[in-house]
């Protein structure tokens, strides 16, 4: 019988979630990404519900990995690159609280690696504005309609900022 790899789940938002699954899905070590909406306080919303922008909820890529393949330190690098983190409330064309910035923390580790990055990416004078992504507990993960689920794959040529 083979043994099933263990598993890790990270979750993020930086903007479109098209985009940003896409940049995930060719990490080595991501086994699976998923679409949806977090960290709002609504149930069972639509993507017409998070985009009134009265849910709170952020669009979100959730991230399954093989921590032996990838760390999350690594994950952490990725999100930071796909996105400009000093933007309130937006990433680029698109405005609203569910195109913010945030990493949605499944654990203590987590939570440390995260602000530990953001400190250091706040120091490194990459950015002349300051950063401002959530980092914040993961809440409950509603998975986004079927549409939107690998959606470079459905939608060639696919283009998102």
């Amino acid at each position: 019988m083979l043994k099933s790899k263990k598993t890790e789940l990270a979750t993020f938002a930086a903007g479109c979630f098209w985009g940003i699954e896409y940049r995930f899905s060719k990490v080595n070590g991501v086994v699976g990404t998923t679409v949806g909406y977090t960290g709002g306080n609504f149930k069972n919303p639509s993507y017409e519900d998070v985009c009134s922008g009265k849910t709170g909820h952020a669009e979100t890529v959730q991230v399954k990995y093989e921590p032996k393949q990838v760390s999350y330190e690594k994950l952490l690098e990725v999100f930071w690159n796909v996105h400009d983190p000093t933007q309130w409330q937006r990433q680029g064309p698109d405005i609203g609280s569910q195109y913010r910035s945030a990493i949605f923390h499944h654990n203590e580790e987590q939570k440390k690696a995260a602000l530990k990055s953001k400190e250091k990416l706040g120091k490194s004078g990459r950015y002349k504005k300051p950063i401002v992504t959530e980092i914040v507990p993961a809440k409950e993960f509603y998975r986004a309609e079927e549409y939107h689920q690998r959606y470079w794959e459905k939608n060639k040529p696919f283009v998102c900022h």
